[in-house]
């Protein structure tokens, strides 16, 4: 199994950022698929969560309407499209994948290496 991120970087306050999770070695399509990410020094943090076939969808309240999470199960891909990026955002941002609509970290079963966000002028 793999999970594997990419897209981050340097962006300044206010700017945009793609990131891509390339899936492989599990049934991708029978996975909720999630965003997940850590600042330093605190607890990993939900940011955003899609559904097998990509129906439902659920963001933290911090980032609604400035982040938007898809799939592709054709690609086996994952994406989380973030706009007027603010420095709270700055973090390690992980992939992960889960059977069910996860309420914890505990609760994914597979994980990404992770790819740092950085928003700062």
């Amino acid at each position: 199994v793999q999970l594997v991120e990419s897209g981050g970087g340097l962006v300044q306050p206010g700017g945009s950022l793609r990131l891509s999770c390339a899936a492989s070695g599990f049934t991708f399509s029978s996975y909720w698929m999630a965003w997940v990410r850590q600042a330093p020094g605190k607890e990993r943090e939900f940011v955003a969560r899609i559904s097998w076939r990509g129906a439902m969808t659920d963001y933290t309240d911090s980032v609604k309407g400035r982040i938007t999470i898809s799939r592709d199960n054709a690609k086996n891909m994952v994406y989380l499209q973030m706009n007027s990026l603010k420095s709270e955002d700055t973090a390690v941002y992980y992939c992960a994948a889960s059977r069910d609509r996860a309420a914890t970290p505990n609760e994914y079963a597979y994980w990404g290496q992770g790819t740092q966000v950085t928003v700062s002028s």
